[in-house]
């Protein structure tokens, strides 16, 4: 009987004391940069296809309408000739819809607190954003655990340090650990201070959105007039699929509208759970209720910054759990990007996977959304690292093994040089026949820009391979995210804004207590 101790594949291996007399390497990295595609967006739907996706989600808008909660919201479409309902049922006519939605700028800009940080959205502007919304979080020390602030502090930690992430979702993680009705003040402050690039504040009610919107005045050195025209936080809500705008997410929009800060409207919808179980269907209904939360937005406020939100996927119909990754999926995320440049819209949508490790099918499902959110020209490219488990789990060793795919998806998207001086006909000359290029000139002045270093490859472990076995991937990004935690720099932030903002928290926990924030927006 074999009583050998079976380590787990997950926990690395003791560490071995490190030579002191090597310099200490840090993780390799692309810098970094915004980056825009080169390349077309695909096209799965023909002209007809999209007109009849169109024309039909004009049609449940007129002719089943979407269901809206608050009054205020309410308001605003009978105010501008929606069909409104007691029970709270909105239809629009599609002269209506279209005429709305016609005010929302093309692109837009979103300003980090670092205008080096600073996005681009729309037009064929990409960005990858980390992983946001999950209740809990993973990492091959500590196991699967609900998730706490500190988790929350670590991942936005990560998040700055890979030059590849370019935004941070709504909430990295849930910091279960601290009291509802405040804790979008720890997490809105830990961005704001740990990080210098732009993030999506919770908009879950009026009163979370006005506190975010009020700290990042603060961050930026201005009062919330100054930055009216000018958003520097954004907020992604959801509509209910099927059909249902509650007064949360409706109040949210409508505060980040009113204060010229921009909107990412998202429907989550899968087929076969709340959407019809096909493509054409699911499609349909997502675009109806995008454009009734685009249209809030603008009746709200003309002309302020909207993004067309895709979550398309279907369901495994033994189980009903979401599906990523699946053929459906890719396409959708291509479609909703011909539907947001149907209406001249910005298009977030997302790289997501619903295997539960960090292994090959957690890996190719992330592939296959990312290529298709790629190649769909997605702007905002929501979960790209981290993300496991259906959106269940944030993962420290899949945010790790993400970054790298999307550094390998960067160098992809760079202009190609092609000309007489990077074609190295004098390389050739030089090296003759049956030689190699390793050593000429040519190679080695481009040695250090011409070829990208994974930072997962495990090449150079040759000599630990011969001795104790490889190291698999999941084991190296355990390594990595420590160690980029360690290499972590804190931004620079003006200590009198520091200080300002963190008055502003202590001052909005006081005045909540245990209370959730007021739904209801208000003006400026």
């Amino acid at each position: 009987m074999d009583t050998t101790k079976q380590e787990s594949p997950c926990r690395p291996k003791r560490r071995r004391r490190r030579d002191k007399s090597k310099p200490v390497v840090k993780i390799p990295q692309i810098d970094r940069r915004r980056l825009v595609s080169p390349f077309s967006p695909l096209t799965p739907l023909d002209e007809e296809q999209l007109e009849f996706v169109h024309s039909t989600s004009l049609q449940i808008l007129e002719e089943q309408g979407i269901e809206v909660l608050g009054d205020l919201a309410l308001d605003l479409f009978r105010a501008a000739g929606a069909d409104v309902s007691r029970d709270g049922l909105v239809k629009m006519d599609r002269g209506l819809v279209l005429e709305t939605i016609a005010h929302v700028p093309g692109d837009f800009e979103l300003i980090a607190r670092n205008p080096e940080n600073t996005i681009h959205c729309g037009s064929n502007a990409i960005n990858f954003g980390l992983v946001s919304g999950p209740p809990n979080v993973h990492d091959c020390i500590n196991g699967r655990r609900a998730g706490t602030i500190e988790d929350f502090r670590k991942l936005i930690k990560l998040g700055q340090h890979f030059n590849v992430i370019s935004f941070f979702g709504n909430q990295a993680v849930a910091p279960t650990d601290l009291p509802v009705g405040t804790r979008h003040l720890d997490t809105t402050y830990a961005s704001l201070t740990l990080s210098d690039k732009p993030f999506l504040a919770t908009g879950i009610g009026g009163g979370r959105a006005r506190d975010a919107v009020e700290l990042c005045a603060i961050a930026h050195g201005k009062g919330l007039s100054q930055i009216s025209d000018q958003p520097v936080v954004m907020t992604n809500i959801n509509i209910n699929s099927p059909r249902k705008l509650d007064d949360a997410m409706a109040y949210g929009a409508m505060q980040m509208a009113m204060l010229g800060q921009a909107v990412v409207v998202t429907p989550f919808t899968l087929m076969g759970a709340m959407t019809p179980a096909t493509l054409a269907g699911a499609l349909a209904q997502q675009n109806a209720e995008a454009l009734l939360g685009v249209a809030l937005t603008q009746l709200t406020r003309k002309g302020a910054p909207v993004v067309y939100g895709g979550f398309t996927s279907n369901v495994d119909m033994r189980s009903g759990a979401p599906a990523f990754g699946t053929p459906e999926n890719s396409i959708a995320n291509i479609a909703g990007g011909q539907l947001a440049r149907r209406y001249g819209l910005p298009y977030r949508t997302s790289a997501c996977n619903a295997s539960n490790t960090v292994d090959a099918q957690a890996t190719w499902e992330t592939q296959m959304s990312l290529w298709s959110a790629v190649m769909g020209h997605g702007n905002l490219i929501y979960h790209a690292a981290g993300w496991l488990e259906g959106g269940l789990v944030a993962s420290f060793e899949k945010l790790v093994v993400d970054c790298e795919m999307l550094q390998h998806m960067s160098s992809m998207l760079q202009p190609l040089k092609i000309n007489l001086e990077e074609t190295g006909l004098e390389a050739m000359t030089e090296v003759g026949p049956g030689g190699h290029f390793f050593g000429c000139d040519h190679t080695m002045a481009r040695y250090k820009t011409a070829f990208y270093e994974p930072f997962l490859s495990d090449w150079q472990n040759q000599e630990n391979w011969q001795l104790a076995g490889a190291k698999d991937a999941t084991t190296r990004a355990t390594e990595i995210w420590q160690k980029a935690l360690h290499e972590y720099e804190a931004p620079a932030q003006d200590s009198t804004i520091a200080e300002e903002l963190a008055e502003y928290v202590d001052r909005r926990k006081s005045e909540l207590g245990n209370k959730e924030p007021d739904l209801v927006p208000r003006s400026l």
